[in-house]
C-alpha cells in the first residue's frame, strides 16, 4: 500500500535511543506511513536500531543522505525520497509530539501547503530550551503572524507537514540549520497558498545535550524572515529561483553534523 504520509526523521549518532522515538511513532500513527531515518553515513550510531526496528515494521526504513552533511541537506533528501503526496519533519529528540503527525498531515490532505504544529498559539506551551532562543522565536512567530499574514504564529518550528508536491516546485536553498520550516512558511505566503496551525506542546530534549547555534544560523533565519514581507510572487518567478532540491547536492557543512536538534 502506498503511504498517504512520508515521516522525515533526521537523525546524528542517536544510538539506542532512536527506539523510544520510534516506538512511540509507531504506536501513535494511524494514516498509512512510512518513516525515514535519513543518516549522513553508514557507521552512524542510529542505523543498527532502525534496521532493528525495520525487521519487524516495514513501515520504517534507513535511508543514506548523499546530499551533503548537516540537518538541512537530510530533510532535502529525505523529501526528494518520499513516496507519500504529504511529509512530515520532525526530530528524533523526542521534543515533538507524535500523536499530531496524522493531524497535520489531514490538514494538507484537506488543501493547506504547509501544516504547522505551534507553540505560541492558544492551546500551545513550549517547555524549557534556552531562554533568548524561546524569546526570539516567539517575538519572530508573533510578528510574521500579525504583520506579514503568514498562517501560524510559530513559523520557526520544524514540525510541519508539507504538500510534496509543493515543495518540489518551489525547492528548497536553505543548506544548514533548520531553516526549511521557515523557508518554505515564507514561500507559500508569497505565493499566497494556505498555511495551518495546530496547538502543541514542545518539551525540551529529554536526553543529551542540543548543539544548536543560533548565532551561527541568525543571518539565514533573518533572510527567510524578512522574504516572507514581499509583494505577492508567480509561481514560475519562485520556482526559478532554486534548482530542484535533489539536482546538485549541496557543498558538505563539517559543523552541520552534530546539530540535529530542534530549530528555535
Amino acid at each position: 500500500m502506498k503511504p498517504r504520509v512520508s515521516v522525515i526523521v533526521p537523525v546524528y549518532n542517536e544510538g539506542e535511543a532512536i527506539l523510544r522515538c520510534l516506538e512511540r511513532m509507531l504506536r501513535e500513527m494511524l494514516l498509512p506511513a512510512e518513516v525515514l531515518v535519513v543518516h549522513d553515513m553508514p557507521e552512524d550510531t542510529t542505523v543498527p536500531y532502525v534496521e532493528q526496528v525495520a525487521r519487524t515494521d516495514p513501515r520504517v526504513r534507513a535511508v543514506l543522505n548523499t546530499y551533503g552533511r548537516g540537518p538541512a541537506n537530510a530533510i532535502r533528501f529525505g523529501i526528494d525520497t518520499a513516496l507519500a503526496p504529504v511529509v512530515v519533519v520532525t526530530m528524533a529528540d523526542g521534543c515533538d509530539d507524535p500523536r499530531q503527525i496524522d493531524e497535520l498531515a489531514r490538514l494538507v490532505d484537506r488543501g493547506v501547503v504547509v501544516a504547522a504544529a505551534s507553540r505560541y498559539m492558544p492551546g500551545g506551551q513550549q517547555v524549557g530550551g534556552p531562554r533568548l532562543k524561546r524569546m526570539m522565536s516567539r517575538w519572530a512567530g508573533r510578528s510574521l503572524y500579525t504583520l506579514a499574514r503568514v498562517g501560524t504564529r510559530d513559523a520557526t518550528n520544524s514540525f510541519k507537514a508539507y504538500d510534496t508536491a509543493f515543495v518540489r516546485e518551489v525547492g528548497i536553498e536553505s543548506r544548514t540549520g533548520f531553516e526549511i520550516g521557515l523557508e518554505l512558511t515564507a514561500k507559500a505566503t508569497r505565493l499566497r497558498l494556505p498555511v495551518a496551525e495546530i496547538p502543541t506542546i514542545w518539551l525540551d530534549r529529554p536526553l543529551g545535550e542540543s548543539h544548536f547555534d543560533l548565532g551561527r544560523f541568525l543571518l539565514g533565519y533573518l533572510r527567510w524572515y524578512f522574504f516572507a514581507y514581499g509583494r505577492r510572487l508567480a509561481r514560475e518567478k519562485l520556482s526559478g529561483r532554486t534548482t530542484p532540491t535533489g539536482v546538485v547536492p549541496a557543498q558538505r557543512d563539517p559543523q552541520d553534523s552534530t546539530e540535529f536538534e530542534q530549530t528555535a
